[in-house]
């Protein structure tokens, strides 16, 4: 949403992407080539227990997911999304998801 207003008609998405870290240059790279969400909040380093098991960084579950988070249009959002499902297809067996809510007027 660079240089876009938020109207009624162009409603702002907040898009959460949360992705085993071995995946996070590839899904940069995936963006920066399809030229959207390059305004971002990035979380390097996330623990947690999802679908794909648990990740806490340690010697028993060592691997960590990254949280990216922005803030676009609906079509930059699909964008976004139609990434993460090619990044998917090709890394199976990592966990990557992607969230999508649209925002208020207030």
């Amino acid at each position: 949403m660079s240089d876009k207003q938020h109207t009624d008609n162009n409603p702002t998405v907040r898009v959460e992407v949360v992705a085993n870290r071995s995946v996070q240059e590839d899904f940069f790279e995936r963006l920066d080539r399809r030229g959207v969400g390059a305004h971002y909040t990035l979380f390097p380093e996330v623990q947690g227990a999802g679908v794909a098991g648990p990740r806490r960084g340690d010697h028993i579950w060592p691997e960590e997911n990254f949280v990216y988070v922005t803030y676009v249009d609906v079509e930059e959002a699909r964008a976004i999304k139609d990434e993460v499902e090619e990044l998917k297809r090709f890394f199976e067996n990592e966990g990557i998801r992607f969230f999508a809510v649209q925002g208020l007027t207030l």
